[in-house]
């Protein structure tokens, strides 16, 4: 991306805070002003916590880890959440754009194989600037855009140059059970729309000596009771996006934060559950995390 691109671009991300609508649910509030939405944040970003992560996907990971910084708050509603401390308590510390740049070197500087943005949505002006100022300061690993999949495309088409790999959740396909257990009843059309985008920019994981460098990554949570609508999703990447996409189809659900509450999710999923969706996904061809 140009000097003048990527600042006329972060001119209009910055612009989408005020009044809010970086994310589809289009809170409206003035959030450079200090004023908080959904999502609970509002001029500067939180970071819960940074450091190299080593239960990310293989490809992310290697040998150093990928260098993970978790931001507060959300823009999901999640109620099986299992950050939810940090996406719906907001644990964490406001910090300066500058500051989160020189996370991203001191990360790098440690080895890590990428800066691992995590739940970055509602800060992604904040992420833009950051990464500008970090890249002019020598940072040369790639970013990646590790999001709940609900994304505003008009905010993806101004990260377009600042995000290398994008690794969105492909969470929903029923917009009730969006609806009860996000609070997002467009979940599924808006998921379908933001991940087509996010191919378009940077197309299938590509993967050099073991490490991503640039791509989609897709995550997929099974749950209990075919909540997620699973064989949908998947179908759906494989025909609308690429038999090349990189699919991580997970098998870590448990009841957590308010899952309890719901019958339909108060409990682990079973091995015929997930067998079930792993094998219909391998039948399709895609690429599967190991």
């Amino acid at each position: 991306m140009v000097q003048t691109s990527y600042t006329t671009h972060l001119e209009q991300a910055y612009k989408l805070m005020s009044p809010c609508r970086l994310c589809p649910r289009n809170c409206g509030v003035m959030r450079l002003e200090g004023q908080k939405g959904f999502c609970g944040i509002g001029h500067d970003a939180v970071v819960s916590s940074f450091g190299p992560h080593f239960g990310e996907e293989s490809p992310l990971v290697g040998r150093y880890g990928s260098g993970t910084i978790f931001f507060a708050g959300c823009n999901l509603g999640c109620i099986f959440c299992q950050n939810y401390d940090i996406s719906h308590l907001w644990s964490g510390e406001e910090v300066s754009t500058d500051y989160i740049a020189s996370l991203m070197l001191a990360l790098e500087k440690r080895g890590c194989h990428n800066i691992n943005f995590v739940t970055p949505t509602h800060v992604s002006p904040q992420i833009m600037e950051a990464t500008q100022v970090a890249r002019g300061k020598g940072l040369n690993v790639p970013t990646v855009y590790n999001c709940g999949g609900y994304e505003s495309v008009e905010t993806l088409k101004l990260l377009e140059g600042t995000i290398d790999i994008y690794m969105p959740d492909a969470k929903y396909a029923d917009p009730e059970w969006a609806k009860k257990f996000s609070g997002a009843e467009d979940y599924p059309e808006v998921m379908k729309a933001a991940i087509k985008e996010m191919h378009r920019q940077v197309g299938d994981l590509v993967i050099e000596n073991g490490i991503a460098v640039r791509g989609l990554l897709v995550r997929h949570l099974v749950m209990p009771n075919n909540v997620a609508g699973s064989k949908e999703i998947i179908a759906f990447i494989a025909e609308e996006i690429s038999l090349d996409t990189y699919i991580n189809v997970m098998d870590q659900y448990y009841p957590c934060y308010r899952a309890g509450e719901f019958g339909e999710i108060n409990r682990r999923i079973t091995y015929e559950e997930f067998n079930e969706v792993y094998s219909y996904a391998q039948s399709k061809g895609l690429r599967l995390a190991e």
